[in-house]
């Protein structure tokens, strides 16, 4: 699509073909190009999964929210880095293999993808993803530190939707502005 302005599919194809098959472009997944920034010492560097994540949804016209575990470690819940990327989306599920990394799309309800702000929605989904038994006060405090960042009405928005647990840490970060 990005490039039918410029010639027919067919054309397009076998020249995308051509460019991969001179190791100018990667062919990361079906109708998704990578152009490779080259390390002396490593060769051809991989792209960065969530940029992938995000091309995938953008061909597929769907939505796509990083997952639990995901979200824990970009809020600073844990070091650990997960080795497979999963996505909960509204499109097709999949999984495809890039490099060593797995890049998984999972099914999901409509009211997961509903939530609105960057912060408030990986605080909702991080915590789900660790369960109220295993929240622990340095939790919480990290949790208010980092939704101070975000704009009071995707709190309030997100937190309806959050379960009320959830709701109530998250109500905290506008008890401690007060």
């Amino acid at each position: 699509e990005d490039f039918s302005d410029i010639g027919n599919s067919k054309s397009i194809s076998k020249n995308l073909e051509i460019l991969v098959n001179e190791g100018i472009l990667l062919r990361v997944a079906r109708g998704i190009y990578y152009l490779p920034k080259i390390d002396k010492l490593m060769g051809a560097l991989l792209p960065d999964i969530e940029q992938v994540a995000k091309a995938i949804a953008e061909r597929e016209k769907a939505r796509i929210v990083s997952s639990g575990l995901s979200a824990i470690q970009k809020l600073g819940l844990s070091t650990q880095v997960p080795l497979k990327a999963v996505y909960y989306t509204d499109g097709s599920p999949r999984k495809l293999k890039i490099g060593k990394t797995s890049l998984i799309f999972k099914r999901t309800t409509t009211r997961n993808l509903a939530l609105k702000g960057p912060i408030s929605s990986l605080v909702v989904r991080a915590l789900k993803e660790m369960g109220q038994t295993k929240v622990i006060e340095e939790h919480i405090r990290i949790v208010i530190e980092k939704l101070k960042k975000e704009e009071k009405v995707n709190i309030l928005h997100d937190a309806k939707l959050a379960p009320v647990w959830i709701r109530n840490i998250m109500l905290k970060t506008l008890n401690h502005d007060a």
